[in-house]
Protein backbone atom coordinates (compact mmCIF):
# COMPACT_ATOMS: atom_id res chain seq x y z
CA UNK A 1 0.00 0.00 0.00
CA UNK A 2 1.87 3.29 -1.02
CA UNK A 3 0.82 6.62 1.38
CA UNK A 4 -0.28 9.52 0.11
CA UNK A 5 1.65 12.65 -0.03
CA UNK A 6 1.01 14.72 2.48
CA UNK A 7 -0.84 17.89 1.69
CA UNK A 8 1.16 19.61 3.91
CA UNK A 9 4.94 21.05 3.84
CA UNK A 10 7.54 18.60 5.09
CA UNK A 11 7.56 19.68 9.11
CA UNK A 12 3.63 20.93 8.77
CA UNK A 13 2.77 17.88 11.24
CA UNK A 14 5.79 18.76 13.66
CA UNK A 15 5.03 21.90 13.75
CA UNK A 16 1.14 21.56 14.28
CA UNK A 17 2.13 18.63 17.14
CA UNK A 18 4.24 21.57 18.60
CA UNK A 19 1.28 24.19 18.25
CA UNK A 20 -0.97 21.57 19.82
CA UNK A 21 1.20 20.81 22.92
CA UNK A 22 2.21 24.18 23.42
CA UNK A 23 -1.57 25.44 23.57
CA UNK A 24 -3.03 22.54 25.33
CA UNK A 25 -0.28 21.92 28.17
CA UNK A 26 1.12 25.54 28.36
CA UNK A 27 -2.57 27.08 28.80
CA UNK A 28 -3.48 24.34 31.48
CA UNK A 29 -0.06 24.52 32.87
CA UNK A 30 -0.75 28.09 33.20
CA UNK A 31 -4.20 28.16 34.54
CA UNK A 32 -3.41 25.21 37.15
CA UNK A 33 -0.30 27.40 38.85
CA UNK A 34 -1.56 30.99 38.59
CA UNK A 35 -4.10 30.38 41.06
CA UNK A 36 -1.89 29.31 43.55
CA UNK A 37 0.67 31.95 42.23
CA UNK A 38 -2.26 34.65 42.80
CA UNK A 39 -2.40 33.72 46.42
CA UNK A 40 1.41 34.49 47.18
CA UNK A 41 1.76 37.61 47.15
CA UNK A 42 4.85 37.10 44.93
CA UNK A 43 5.57 38.10 41.39
CA UNK A 44 6.70 35.78 38.52
CA UNK A 45 9.97 37.04 38.40
CA UNK A 46 10.83 36.39 42.14
CA UNK A 47 8.91 33.14 41.80
CA UNK A 48 11.56 32.40 38.84
CA UNK A 49 14.59 33.26 41.39
CA UNK A 50 12.87 31.16 44.35
CA UNK A 51 12.96 28.56 41.85
CA UNK A 52 16.56 29.19 40.65
CA UNK A 53 18.32 29.22 44.40
CA UNK A 54 15.78 25.90 45.31
CA UNK A 55 17.00 23.72 42.38
CA UNK A 56 20.76 25.03 42.79
CA UNK A 57 20.78 25.01 47.31
CA UNK A 58 22.51 28.19 46.65
CA UNK A 59 24.19 30.31 43.63
CA UNK A 60 25.94 33.83 43.71
CA UNK A 61 24.53 36.63 41.80
CA UNK A 62 26.14 36.10 38.81
CA UNK A 63 24.91 32.55 38.44
CA UNK A 64 21.41 34.01 39.01
CA UNK A 65 21.85 36.26 36.38
CA UNK A 66 23.00 33.68 34.03
CA UNK A 67 19.92 31.37 35.15
CA UNK A 68 17.51 34.80 34.69
CA UNK A 69 18.85 35.82 31.29
CA UNK A 70 19.23 39.12 32.86
CA UNK A 71 21.59 41.90 34.10
CA UNK A 72 23.14 41.22 37.76
CA UNK A 73 22.16 44.51 38.90
CA UNK A 74 18.03 43.38 37.70
CA UNK A 75 18.97 40.41 39.96
CA UNK A 76 20.47 42.19 42.88
CA UNK A 77 16.80 44.15 42.93
CA UNK A 78 14.98 41.16 42.85
CA UNK A 79 16.64 39.67 45.92
CA UNK A 80 16.82 43.20 47.48
CA UNK A 81 12.68 42.27 47.36
CA UNK A 82 12.78 38.95 48.35
CA UNK A 83 15.06 39.93 51.28
CA UNK A 84 13.14 42.46 52.54
CA UNK A 85 10.71 40.08 52.57
CA UNK A 86 12.25 37.38 54.52
CA UNK A 87 12.55 34.92 51.55
CA UNK A 88 15.83 34.99 51.01
CA UNK A 89 18.98 35.25 52.74
CA UNK A 90 22.37 36.47 51.59
CA UNK A 91 25.19 35.09 53.25
CA UNK A 92 28.48 35.47 52.78
CA UNK A 93 31.46 32.59 51.65
CA UNK A 94 33.50 31.21 54.87
CA UNK A 95 36.90 31.66 52.35
CA UNK A 96 35.89 34.76 49.93
CA UNK A 97 33.83 37.55 52.03
CA UNK A 98 33.80 39.82 48.75
CA UNK A 99 31.59 36.57 47.56
CA UNK A 100 27.53 36.07 48.52
CA UNK A 101 25.80 33.34 48.09
CA UNK A 102 21.51 33.61 48.03
CA UNK A 103 19.80 30.92 50.03
CA UNK A 104 16.35 30.69 51.15
CA UNK A 105 14.65 30.90 54.04
CA UNK A 106 11.99 28.96 56.17
CA UNK A 107 9.62 31.39 54.97
CA UNK A 108 10.68 30.71 51.65
CA UNK A 109 10.56 27.38 51.65
CA UNK A 110 7.12 26.74 53.55
CA UNK A 111 6.06 29.23 50.05
CA UNK A 112 7.48 26.75 47.91
CA UNK A 113 5.92 23.89 49.56
CA UNK A 114 2.23 25.35 49.71
CA UNK A 115 2.64 26.49 46.18
CA UNK A 116 3.70 22.91 45.02
CA UNK A 117 1.13 21.33 46.68
CA UNK A 118 -1.37 23.48 44.84
CA UNK A 119 -0.23 23.05 41.85
CA UNK A 120 -0.54 19.05 42.87
CA UNK A 121 -4.45 19.62 43.68
CA UNK A 122 -5.21 21.30 40.76
CA UNK A 123 -4.00 19.00 38.40
CA UNK A 124 -4.92 16.13 40.53
CA UNK A 125 -8.75 17.46 39.98
CA UNK A 126 -7.93 17.95 36.13
CA UNK A 127 -6.34 14.44 35.82
CA UNK A 128 -9.83 13.25 37.73
CA UNK A 129 -11.77 14.76 35.17
CA UNK A 130 -10.32 12.05 32.63
CA UNK A 131 -10.78 9.12 31.63
CA UNK A 132 -8.47 6.36 32.83
CA UNK A 133 -7.30 5.22 29.09
CA UNK A 134 -7.16 9.25 28.49
CA UNK A 135 -4.53 9.44 31.48
CA UNK A 136 -2.78 6.32 30.89
CA UNK A 137 -2.30 7.43 27.47
CA UNK A 138 -0.87 11.02 28.59
CA UNK A 139 1.45 9.59 31.26
CA UNK A 140 2.70 7.64 28.48
CA UNK A 141 3.30 10.57 26.07
CA UNK A 142 4.68 12.68 29.06
CA UNK A 143 7.20 10.18 29.74
CA UNK A 144 7.91 9.75 25.99
CA UNK A 145 8.68 13.39 26.42
CA UNK A 146 10.70 13.78 29.21
CA UNK A 147 13.06 10.90 28.02
CA UNK A 148 13.08 12.97 24.72
CA UNK A 149 14.54 15.92 26.77
CA UNK A 150 16.78 14.21 28.67
CA UNK A 151 14.85 14.91 31.57
CA UNK A 152 15.94 12.04 34.42
CA UNK A 153 12.89 9.84 35.32
CA UNK A 154 12.30 8.39 38.17
CA UNK A 155 11.05 4.97 36.57
CA UNK A 156 9.12 3.52 39.49
CA UNK A 157 7.20 6.61 39.87
CA UNK A 158 5.42 6.50 36.12
CA UNK A 159 5.12 2.48 36.48
CA UNK A 160 3.20 2.71 39.20
CA UNK A 161 1.20 5.42 38.61
CA UNK A 162 0.28 4.27 35.22
CA UNK A 163 -1.63 1.70 36.70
Amino acid sequence: MRSRPSPHPPGHDDLATTAAVVDAAGQALVLATSAANDNSGVSAAQLRVLGVVDQAGSVNLTQLAVALHTAPSSASRLCDRLEAADLLRRTADERDRREVWLVLTPTARRLLDGLGRQRQETIAAVLRRMAPDDRATLLHGLTAFARASGVPLAEDDSAAQAS
